[in-house]
């Protein structure tokens, strides 16, 4: 949506049509994060992450302002329970600094306190620039301004193939077939498919993680006043479970990071036999799964045993109680793994033939979306307005 919306912004004579395969817009990653604008401490400064995020989060509240979108600046606290997640804190506050996130502080129990008198902790990064926004809200206004500016959104519309023809891409989809002179894949958890539907080299595949959540009940959301994170393990691209508040008063508990077996796998019970097999024949699963096996066994663990989400939380807030949670739906993470089993860490977008290629966008991605969207369409068409199709979690073969 943003890099639809940014295309039409810049090339105002452009046709464009966006595929959507769903009957909705936001239907799976953006429908299902935990709303959190990101600030930009996380990431290693100079990565595509760490040069979007800031940027793409000041964009984000500004385009929030613009279209009377409700958005709130509870900042947040990521806290080290560990002596030995103090220098991994240490080294957060460094990259908050180096990527210039407005008024990050290394604090003291006293200060995380009053901050958060339910907390505990040996140290903290106090971030007050974190926010907090409904996502899906976001891409439904950008779906009315493609709209108003000549665009259209095309829903129900699951791509079954791409070919090249001439100096045309032809896309196929269960609503008819699409011409177009620039591709734009942005398709999520599909975008390994539709990238190898159009001949794209693949080295890299995505598995689909599970993240799960609880809500707090409302009588004890008192626990929590603002954001509260802890020190991420830095061999994983997840943040690990924590708190967040939301827009509407609510409060999220989670979520954890479990392999999904299907690749909208939104609940336990979800299998798609397909997508095993294909997981399975990716020798990267594998290398990834002997280098991950202990995190993704408590992860698990997690999952299953409500008990053991909860003592994972009473490290942050100790009062928290078993009965204070209450199951409240997740989110699947597209995240993209090599051939090595690595996790790509890094934001990676490719280009070629007039197309552009994004390929591995998880977290930050919605904060820094209006961004992200502005390098996209540098890469598909830096000098002339030419047809343009955006593909948003599109459809497998």
């Amino acid at each position: 949506m943003a890099t639809a919306r940014e295309w039409l912004l810049r090339h105002p004579q452009a046709r464009l049509i966006l595929l959507e395969k769903e009957a909705t817009v936001a239907a799976h990653q953006t429908g299902h994060n935990s709303g959190v604008i990101h600030s930009g401490v996380y990431y290693k400064p100079g990565s595509l992450k760490a040069k979007t995020c800031v940027a793409g989060a000041a964009m984000m509240k500004a385009f929030c302002r613009e279209q009377g979108i409700r958005f709130e600046l509870p900042g947040k606290v990521i806290v080290a329970t560990r002596e030995s997640e103090l220098p991994r804190l240490r080294t957060l506050y460094e990259r908050g600094l180096a990527n210039g996130v407005e008024g990050v502080a290394m604090i003291g129990p006293e200060r995380l306190r009053e901050l958060e008198p339910h907390a505990t902790g040996l140290a903290a990064l106090h971030v007050p620039s974190a926010g907090l926004v409904d996502y899906a809200q976001v891409a439904e206004a950008m779906a009315r301004q493609i709209h108003d500016r000549g665009g259209q959104v095309q829903l129900g519309s699951r791509v079954r193939s791409i070919r090249r023809d001439g100096d045309q891409w032809t896309i196929a989809t269960t609503t008819g077939e699409v011409r177009a002179r620039d591709l734009i894949a942005c398709a999520g958890l599909q975008s390994d498919r539709v990238a190898q539907m159009s001949g794209a080299r693949q080295d890299a595949q995505i598995i689909p993680f599970r993240g799960e959540y609880y809500d707090v009940v409302p009588e004890r959301r008192f626990l929590v006043a603002s954001m509260i994170y802890p020190v991420p393990d830095p061999a994983m691209p997840f943040l690990g479970v924590h708190f967040t508040r939301t827009v509407t008063g609510g409060l999220h508990a989670g979520p954890n990071a479990v392999l999904a077996w299907k690749r909208e796998g939104y609940r336990k019970r979800d299998v798609d036999l397909r997508d095993l097999a294909r997981m399975a024949a990716f020798s990267g699963f594998w290398r990834m799964a002997a280098k991950h096996w202990k995190t993704g066994l408590e992860e698990a663990h997690r999952s299953w045993s409500k008990a053991a989400f909860v003592r994972a939380l009473q490290r942050l807030v100790p009062e928290i109680r078993f009965d204070d949670l209450v199951p409240d739906g997740s989110g699947v993470r597209a995240q993209a793994v090599d051939q090595g089993g690595g996790l790509l860490d890094d934001f990676n977008i490719v280009a070629r033939d007039h197309a552009v290629y994004v390929r591995n966008v998880p977290s930050p991605a919605a904060t820094a979306s209006l961004c992200i969207a502005k390098a996209i369409v540098d890469m598909a068409a830096p000098n002339s307005p030419r047809a343009a199709v955006s593909l948003t979690d599109a459809s497998r073969t």
